[in-house]
């Protein structure tokens, strides 16, 4: 059986360093299912599936389905009222990733840790990826520019060296990972793992409108703009007439309003669920309002396969790229 050994790969008992990424109502069961029964993990965001009731659900189908580890991601910033269920009924699901994103990992960690889950936090900064370190977070993701939705400024080459010489943890790399050639970069910097998100979009189980799957394949990465009008906080779409039509920045009232130090904790949670509404009326079905969220390795993105070939490409380009690369000779 292959197998690419890290840390993080022993750390879940998984074949391959990759986590199909957890994607804002395009990730479901199916997708994590089959991204896990390749070789890798497959993850979700808690909040895909609503009520919680039905999440609930969700979790018993996926792990009837396989034995294989999978993640779910929770959001642990004020405007998820819903995460300490997430993190509840995940944990009786017996989940064995969690990812973290938008606020401190601290309530995540301290629950998971007592099940023997890990907890893995997206970061954009050194500062918040000590801060994840020293609260016991089993990892950190370092989202680099060029990631799909919420992607930091620093690009993910700088910033995956600057955060595994800084780090006693392991650090995953998120942003411009589509193919085997930009995961053996990563790995080759440090990276324990790769976050691969914008390429199973264009997945035959991605449950998303052929629109948007079309986009990604045909999108180039001068396509990806940021914009901070969707969530306050800046995110990567594809450009379409809509996002033209909208803008990128935040109406100058919500920017005010955010400036206020007694109004900040109410309108950036009013923000996100706006921006949430959205996305949600964008992927759901067809609608001129077109907000689709992915990264600049649509470039990468050729074709629309299964999630177990894009995992079986992803290696097999892996192997290529170790092959192919220059080697030091002595003379």
């Amino acid at each position: 059986m292959k197998k690419i050994e890290t840390s993080f790969t022993k750390m879940l008992g998984i074949q391959y360093p990759i986590i199909g990424a957890p994607m804002f109502l395009v990730s479901n069961a199916d997708m994590v299912i089959n991204i896990s029964e390749a070789g890798a993990i497959g993850t979700f965001p808690a909040l895909n599936f609503r009520p919680v009731e039905e999440y609930r659900r969700q979790l018993k189908e996926i792990k009837s389905r396989t034995k294989k580890p999978i993640g779910v991601n929770v959001i642990v910033n004020k405007s998820n009222a819903r995460a300490k269920d997430d993190i509840k009924y995940a944990l009786e699901a017996g989940v064995e990733l969690f990812i973290t994103s938008l606020g401190s990992p601290k309530e995540v960690i301290q629950e998971a840790h007592k099940n023997g889950a890990k907890v893995i936090s997206d970061v954009v900064n050194l500062e918040h990826a000590l801060k994840c370190q020293d609260l016991g977070a089993d990892g950190v993701i370092a989202v680099g520019a060029g990631a799909g939705g919420h992607a930091g400024p620093i690009s993910p080459i700088v910033l995956v060296s600057w955060l595994q010489k800084k780090l006693s943890i392991p650090v995953i790399a998120a942003g411009g990972v589509a193919d085997g050639y930009t995961m053996a970069s990563m790995l080759t910097l440090g990276a324990a793992a790769v976050s691969v998100g914008t390429r199973f979009i264009a997945s035959t189980e991605a449950q998303i409108p052929m629109d948007y799957k079309n986009a990604v394949v045909n999108s180039t990465p001068e396509d990806i703009v940021m914009t901070t009008r969707i969530s306050g906080t800046p995110a990567a779409v594809i450009r379409t007439p809509y996002i033209d039509k909208m803008g990128l920045e935040l109406p100058w009232y919500f920017k005010l309003l955010k400036q206020n130090k007694s109004l900040k904790k109410y309108i950036v949670p009013l923000i996100h669920y706006l921006g949430s509404k959205e996305l949600e009326k964008a992927v759901q079905g067809p609608t001129w309002k077109t907000v689709w969220s992915a990264g600049q390795s649509v470039g990468l993105v050729e074709e629309i396969l299964s999630c177990e070939k894009i995992i079986e490409k992803l290696i097999q380009e892996y192997d290529e790229a170790l092959n192919k690369a220059p080697r030091l000779k002595s003379y």
